[in-house]
């Protein structure tokens, strides 16, 4: 495995080895010696999530202000334009975001650790990402960071307007929301 660095640190890029042939591919999508050998993070994943969404589909900017979650995001079908935010107000990267292309042709995986919002903007027609988390969903703690907040400044690469949940819709802005200590 190869490890990418992103434009924050801590939020990492995965290149998996993939062995290919006429038959098709194999590659481990996770092995946690091997992840903890390559980024240094060791860590329990207790919950593996996956949605499929369609073009132009933007779900974010998620986070758990308790419960914190870190998340290991891979597509398994389609690409998306994947977005972390650091919400840590103790980091020098505190309000940065980063953002990465992750499709199924690349098979790249993103570590974005506790204490980020995420989100991703399905560029394909459609797209299938799939995501372990460190802790459990807990929609008590759940808060949404507004994705087109102008102080964050994310260049998403829209074609037209987001399709979006309601939740999504009426995000927090940076300068309102809670963050992490």
């Amino acid at each position: 495995m190869q490890v990418l660095p992103t434009d924050i640190p801590g939020v990492l890029l995965l290149e998996p080895r993939v062995f290919g042939d006429a038959r098709g591919f194999f590659y481990e999508a996770y092995n946690r010696r091997a992840f903890h050998k390559a980024t240094g993070v060791d860590v329990d994943f207790v919950q593996d999530n996956h949605s499929r969404s369609a073009k132009n589909v933007l779900r974010g900017l998620h986070y758990q202000i308790r419960q914190a979650q870190g998340k290991l995001v891979r597509v398994t079908a389609g690409e998306v334009w994947d977005v972390a935010v650091d919400l840590r107000k103790s980091s020098p990267s505190f309000g940065k975001w980063t953002g990465f292309t992750l499709s199924a042709e690349s098979k790249r995986i993103a570590w974005i650790p506790p204490g980020f919002a995420h989100g991703f903007l399905v560029v394909s027609d459609s797209a299938d990402v799939l995501y372990k988390a460190t802790d459990y969903y807990a929609p008590e703690h759940e808060r949404t960071l507004l994705w087109s907040d102008p102080a964050l400044g994310i260049r998403w690469p829209l074609a037209g307007a987001p399709v979006l949940a309601d939740k999504d819709r009426r995000g927090t802005p940076l300068a309102a929301a809670e963050v992490f200590a």
